[in-house]
């Protein structure tokens, strides 16, 4: 289900941190556990040093879970790929600025195809960058770790640009939300929701809990 500015805060585990040989059940397990989303990252080994998922993969989890499937493409030329992986079951396509030459072009791509679209930015990359393109957006993905690898630690300074995001989505895109990916848990969920994170992605927090529904409960 997509929400609104000013409902509850969503989280969205990243089944990156699930177990590869058993993930329909990973994907069962989130609903009951009171996940909002799925957040699914494709890396391609070439924008990020890491290999994950394609859209095979999406397409076989997609019968095992209802949740809204949050697709963020770690990928050199997303807009060569978007249409598949909506094709494949995802609600909402990410991308990456620093990927794409083209961004207006990919935004209207994934959104030709009936997806909602989503630009991530790197902790290095001038969140201004975005202004731009946010009236297109119904997403801003602020990464706070770099991409590549689950189990990172949460920046320094994230949460300044998370404020920054956030302010920048109230003037441009008020109907968008903002999405923080990379090391929150329950220590810092509820400052990076204080500061504008609207969708909060965790993995290991999640997926590495014995009481998957407590650990969700402790990140709200």
């Amino acid at each position: 289900m997509w929400y609104n500015n000013g409902m509850k805060t969503l989280i969205a585990p990243s089944i990156l941190s699930g177990n590869f040989a058993n993930m329909g059940a990973e994907a069962e397990s989130l609903a009951p556990a009171g996940a909002d989303w799925v957040h699914i990252d494709v890396m391609d080994g070439i924008f990020v040093p890491n290999l994950t998922f394609g859209f095979k993969m999406i397409s076989d989890l997609r019968p095992h879970s209802d949740l809204f499937f949050d697709v963020h493409l770690m990928i050199a030329d997303p807009a060569r790929y978007a249409e598949r992986f909506v094709k494949a079951g995802a609600d909402l396509v990410s991308f990456h600025l620093e990927a794409e030459k083209d961004i207006n072009g990919t935004i209207d791509t994934i959104k030709r195809c009936g997806c909602k679209a989503g630009l991530a930015v790197n902790p290095d990359t001038d969140i201004d960058k975005i202004i731009p393109y946010l009236p297109k957006l119904d997403l801003v993905l602020v990464m706070s770790v770099f991409p590549g690898f689950g189990g990172q630690k949460f920046i320094d300074g994230s949460l300044e640009r998370l404020r920054r995001a956030a302010e920048l989505r109230d003037k441009y895109a008020p109907s968008a939300l903002v999405e923080v990916d990379g090391g929150i848990n329950a220590g810092n969920a509820v400052a990076a929701a204080n500061a504008g994170a609207d969708v909060l992605v965790a993995g290991n927090a999640v997926f590495g809990a014995a009481d998957r529904r407590a650990a969700i409960k402790s990140l709200r």
